[in-house]
Order: C-alpha cells, then structure tokens, then sequence
C-alpha cells in the first residue's frame, strides 16, 4: 500500500474541553481525571474534512427540520460494500439506524421470544450479553478457542454440543472486538453450516468491516451464499472507520422480506424515524469520498500498533500483543504480571497513567487481559508508548 501523505494523522484537535465521552467520564471509571484516556472505541483523530464539509454545506441551508435518509445516501454505502467486500444489497434491503447496539437489541426482540437462547461468543464487546440478559433471554456463551499462539478461533465442536430448539439466535462479531481477529471463509462457513441446521438467524455486526489490514479480507457473513444472505441480519456502518460516532447513523441490510417484515414490527414499535439531515450528508460523504482519507489511516493505525507491538516485546514476561488482523483494538495478554483483574486495572491507571477497557468485562474469559485503542495521532501514540514503557521497566525493578 503505498502512502500518497494526503492527509497528517501526526496531531489531532484537543477533546479535553468537550463532552468526549472517553474524557468525561475518566473520574466517574477511574476515580482520577490524571489519565490519558485509550479505551471507549472512538478515534482521537479528526473527524475527515469532506465530512466536515458536507456538514456545513448543509447548514448554508437554514431549515432543519425532519427529513428522510435521501436514497443516494443508502445507495452511496450499497456501491461501497459491493466494491470493497462484494457483498450486494438493494435499496429496500436497508433500514437506518442510530446505532448497532440499537440494531442488536431490535433483533433480539424481533427473532426470540423471553426464555429463548441467543449465543454469544466471549470475549466480546459487553452490550452483546447484557442485551441478551436484559431482554431476559437465555445467554449461550460459546467462548472463542485461544490458540498457543495467540490468536483465537471458532470452537465449533462446543458450538454443537450446546445448541437445541430454544437456540434462536446468533451474534457475530466480525471483524471480533476485541481480539482482532479477521474470520476467514471456512470459519464463517462452519458457522453457516450450525445455523442453516439448527434454523437459527444471525446478526453480524460488520461495523469495523472497513478497519482490515492486508492481507487479511473481510468476507461479510451474507456473502457466503443465498442461504446464508437468507438468514442474516447485517449491521453496517461509518462511525467506526471515519471517525463519526457522534453522528449517531448506521445501517441494517435484511435482504429476507420474512425477517425484514419481522423486524419493522419491533422496529416501527419502537419508533427508530430516520435521524437527522445533518447525519444523512455526512454518511453519504464518507461513503463518497473516504477511499484514500480511510487507505491512509489504516496505515496509519498499522503504524502505532507496531509501536506497541514493539514494546510489548520488550516485556514479554509481562505482556504479550494478540496479533491484529481488524479494527483498531489491542488485546493486550497481561496474565504474566500475575494481577488480578482490579490489580491489573489500577496498574495501567495509577502506574501508567493510562485508562484502557478491562478485559474482564469483555466476558470472564477476558481476565488478566486488558484492551487498548490505539486509534490516537502519532504524537499522543508516543505518550502512551513512554508511560507504558516507564510504568513496565519500574515494575521489572521490583
């Protein structure tokens, strides 16, 4: 890939002063607001400028008022899956949405009934078990297979094991937050094969689909076959790979009518309506124009995780990095610092002055790892690497 230095991902705008929710809530997490912040999965990158642009293009226009998702912006994101993961959807395959939790929580309504079972595959991004929990279904913890190297895979064999006719539901993570990994096709099809047996729907979250490192491929989980886009619920979005999330928009591709019918009941009841125009624009800016701007991050983001792969291999006795595939997460194995879990927390905050996401609540099999979101400009990534290196060298002395 090579770099064309278009754009500078070396500084980024202060959100120190903002309602960023990484900074906020520093106090409230980890009791000290002397923290530099790595954890929440939102970027400390400026947001692109076409985006911005297309923003304030809009407000040249003085009415903001409700409006519809335009079809050049669901069209816009169909022309870009197609191009960048040959998956295809039509127009009415698509449903706005604020978010894809909101997305998940909607179809567990709409493909389970309480006391159905709904698997998840720890560790995972927590909302995925606690939105099973708190629409009183049955979670089905299917753990992740940590392999001696690293780097994890499906455990299918234990997928089968536990499946019956209360299994109703399936929530893939892919690429997976947080363990990186990028699902290869013969994995996705053992899935595949589980669920057309069983009879049970899958809703893939694809939101970091765009955020793969060569030579890793995103294959979508409704690419695979007609049998598999019948069965799958698609969330898709920009606001992990632009920088967006405060625009609150993603996306939902449900090309069955049967489970798209099924999923407007719960979803009209709910009343999800269609955004803000503000929203609509900058969505279908970063589908138009992102090519490059998203090229170069990566490269980027590839950049700063090398550093800390780096480092962490000067302390291998302490920390070993889960080799990345996707997104811009660093599993970090910390269980050589013999910690436990609120130990190795107050470590990283009171020692290395770092706020990162405890692995524990990424499921108990995440317990003695921790996640570190490496998507900082390159002057703050070198902050992060020096007071991780300081605080690791002080523990090597004791």
């Amino acid at each position: 890939m090579k770099h064309t230095n278009n754009y500078n991902f070396s500084t980024s705008a202060s959100r120190e002063d903002t309602n960023a929710e990484k900074y906020a809530l520093r106090e409230k997490l980890f009791g000290t607001n002397d923290v530099l912040p790595v954890w929440v999965a939102d970027m400390d990158i400026d947001t692109p400028d076409f985006v911005l642009d297309a923003v304030k293009k809009r407000l040249e226009h003085p009415i903001i008022g409700y409006e519809e998702v335009p079809k050049s912006a669901f069209l816009s994101q169909i022309e870009w899956m197609k191009r960048e993961h040959g998956v295809e959807f039509t127009f009415e395959d698509m449903l706005y949405s604020h978010s894809v939790v909101a997305s998940m929580n909607a179809a567990i309504e709409a493909f389970s009934e309480k006391g159905d079972k709904i698997i998840v595959q720890t560790p995972v991004y927590p909302p995925f078990f606690h939105s099973v929990i708190e629409h009183e279904r049955e979670l089905l913890k299917n753990p992740l297979k940590l392999k001696e190297d690293g780097t994890y895979t499906f455990d299918i064999e234990d997928l089968r094991s536990k499946i019956d006719e209360k299994t109703k539901l399936l929530l893939l993570c892919s690429p997976h937050n947080p363990v990186g990994r990028v699902w290869r096709r013969e994995e996705l099809e053992q899935i595949l094969e589980v669920c057309l047996k069983h009879n049970i729907v899958v809703f893939s979250d694809e939101i970091h689909s765009d955020l793969v490192y060569a030579p890793n491929v995103h294959i979508p989980f409704a690419s695979l076959s007609y049998e598999a886009r019948d069965i799958t619920i698609t969330a898709i979005g920009v606001g992990k790979v632009f920088n967006m999330a405060g625009f609150a928009i993603s996306s939902v591709a449900i090309p069955n009518k049967i489970l798209r019918d099924k999923f407007l009941k719960i979803y009209n009841r709910i009343h999800f309506a269609q955004g803000n125009v503000l929203s609509h624009v900058a969505f279908e800016a970063a589908y138009k124009e992102g090519k490059v701007w998203l090229e170069e991050l990566k490269i980027h983001l590839y950049k700063n995780f090398s550093m800390l792969d780096e480092l962490c291999k000067k302390f291998p006795h302490f920390i070993k990095i889960t080799p990345i595939e996707g997104t811009y997460l660093a599993w970090l194995d910390c269980r050589g610092m013999e910690l436990g879990d609120r130990d190795l927390r107050d470590f990283f905050v009171h020692k290395a002055g770092l706020g990162l996401s405890a692995g524990i609540s990424f499921g108990r099999e995440g317990s003695g790892f921790m996640r570190l979101n490496f998507a900082i400009s390159s002057i703050k990534m070198l902050e992060v690497i020096k007071k991780l290196d300081e605080a690791l060298l002080l523990k090597c002395r004791k």
